[in-house]
């Protein structure tokens, strides 16, 4: 199998790239009760030694007492079946949750979430540092099916892993490390009257975006407590996409 690179950030410039990137900010709990408000600021979000960092911070920030950075590429770059790759060093502690994740460009085409459909190419609940998770969402009433991947030794926080995802018409697969662990090829987009909008693969054959956030508390990982360490940071090296030539 061939694979053509179609997109790539190394993080080698000084700054956070622009043209390939944008901010999403805001307090309002993300639809999961998150507690932290992601900022544009250089103390949440930016590149250090050719590293994306991530950092959450506990501080009183515009209402929220954590703050925390989120990127995306809505608007720059999607596209439609291919390989994704992101080489990373995880944060951990109870109630910390970093996500790489994707969401379609066009939100509206299956009648907004959970039909639209999502991808989770990898999260981590802090409170189970070992573990990562990889899921879709879609349909309607909200269905969601995924695996996880246990490392047999130590944390995601230890050392860089590179987590993959790839995606066709035929189903999606998880990776970590070149290693298969989790496979997907069944899935559906239904409207709440129950009414079939599109057949299989939908909706997962249209243009997605990526998305790489850290965020924390949530109804899924907890909340922190007395043992979670702050600042926590989410190191990424790189960002890869690559489609069949």
């Amino acid at each position: 199998m061939s694979w053509k690179l179609i997109f790539e950030d190394n993080f080698d410039k000084p700054t956070i790239d622009l043209a390939k990137w944008s901010y999403d900010t805001g307090n309002h709990g993300f639809g999961n009760n998150e507690l932290q408000y992601y900022t544009t600021r250089e103390e949440n979000i930016y590149i250090e030694n050719s590293n994306l960092v991530i950092k959450a911070l506990k501080e009183d920030y515009l209402g929220s007492p954590y703050t925390s950075g989120k990127l995306w590429t809505k608007g720059h770059f999607s596209f439609t079946y291919g390989y994704v790759e992101v080489k990373a060093r995880l944060p951990k502690g109870k109630g910390i949750w970093p996500a790489i994740w994707m969401m379609p460009e066009n939100i509206e085409v299956h009648g907004k979430w959970p039909s639209c459909g999502e991808i989770d190419i990898m999260e981590l609940v802090g409170h189970e540092p070992n573990t990562i998770y990889g899921t879709i969402h879609y349909g309607l009433p909200h269905t969601y099916h995924g695996g996880k991947y246990c490392l047999e030794q130590g944390s995601f926080a230890d050392d860089y892993h590179v987590f993959g995802l790839e995606w066709d018409k035929e189903g999606i697969r998880w990776y970590v490390d070149g290693k298969l662990y989790h496979e997907e090829n069944y899935w559906f987009t239904k409207k709440q009257d129950g009414s079939l909008v599109e057949n299989f693969p939908a909706p997962f054959n249209k243009d997605f975006y990526l998305i790489i956030n850290l965020a924390v508390g949530g109804r899924w990982p907890g909340y922190p407590d007395e043992t979670t360490v702050f600042p926590q940071e989410f190191i990424i090296d790189y960002v890869r996409f690559y489609q069949k030539r």
